[in-house]
């Protein structure tokens, strides 16, 4: 099928407004409370960094009846770190933070904090697809819905432990941006969904990588998203990929990070060969992107160009 161009929304407008700032938290025993940013767009993510005058011994997050995943710095039992994810649908307002713990000695620790969510600034596009991708069939229509609660129900489960360990990378060796997330379609005149993950378009056999260690949740073709694999990373972070000409793994597999996992392709719902990549943090959908930028050296961070051939799916 012919390549559809689009409207690319520059990475810059799915950041925090003030994202080199440092929003500080108020805390008891001794602890601190940093975020990387006062405020977040819808699909974004934010870093919390936690400190303490004395070794930690348990640090737990709540946001909006969400937990929120924290894990300790490798380099001292006296900091944490931890990922506030921002839905790609929350309503816009402000939301507390909390962070509740304790110490090794006994004393009870608890910090809070305010959170703006501010309306994301997504494009909107319309395509012309096959018809039974917006008109299907009954028995199409039931297989669809039991791959989204399949998806949900993988979700929803939590590894206590994190799987992960560095930086998160890029599916694709060689790339440094992608495009689409957030995007509305409206699909042969209807209205769609909002595109939950990014786009890299590359030719269909090239290798799709591991972006961190993790196990294989899912591995298998879905009605839209065609071959696909799901990895999970601990703490409730999982990585999607889509659309894959071949899988090369099994659910329960564990990779490294790097791990060849599948070969780009167009299966499922799409204009052209390319590699759907989503990430899902504590059940809310946010660029993939950010958790590079966010978890990696400054060398390592998302360059802001566009890609040279646009798809979609």
């Amino acid at each position: 099928m012919r390549l559809i161009g689009v409207c690319l929304v520059a990475i810059a407008m799915l950041l925090p407004a003030a994202a080199t700032a440092k929003q500080a938290g108020t805390c008891t025993a001794g602890a601190t409370l940093r975020l990387s940013a006062p405020e977040a767009n819808q699909g974004s993510l934010l870093l919390i960094e936690i400190k303490s005058t004395k070794p930690l011994a348990e640090v737990q997050g709540d946001w909006d009846r969400r937990s929120v995943p924290i894990w300790q710095k490798a380099t001292s039992e006296k900091q944490r770190r931890g990922l506030l994810a921002v839905d790609l649908e929350k309503a816009p307002g402000e939301y507390e933070l909390k962070v509740t713990g304790q110490t090794a000695d006994g004393e009870k620790m608890s910090c809070g904090a305010m959170v703006t969510v501010k309306k994301g600034l997504f494009a909107t596009e319309k395509l012309q697809v096959e018809k039974q991708f917006v008109e299907p069939s009954p028995e199409q229509i039931k297989r669809a819905n039991e791959e989204r609660q399949k998806l949900r129900d993988i979700f929803d489960r939590v590894t206590p432990e994190r799987l992960w360990d560095g930086n998160f990378r890029i599916p694709l060796d060689g790339v440094t941006t992608g495009s689409n997330f957030g995007k509305r379609r409206i699909l042969n005149g209807n209205p769609g969904s909002p595109h939950t993950g990014v786009d890299f378009p590359a030719a269909t056999g090239t290798a799709v990588r591991a972006t961190q260690r993790g196990r294989v949740a899912l591995a298998e073709e879905l009605f839209f998203a065609g071959n696909t694999v799901v990895l999970d990373h601990g703490l409730g972070i999982y990585s999607f990929y889509g659309h894959l000409s071949e899988i090369g793994v099994k659910a329960g597999d564990a990779l490294e990070t790097g791990a060849v996992l599948g070969k780009v392709g167009a299966t499922g719902r799409v204009t052209g060969p390319h590699l759907h990549w989503g990430l899902t943090v504590e059940r809310a959908r946010v660029n993939p992107l950010l958790l590079v930028k966010l978890l990696s050296s400054p060398s390592s961070e998302v360059t802001r160009k566009k890609p040279s051939r646009p798809v979609t799916d």
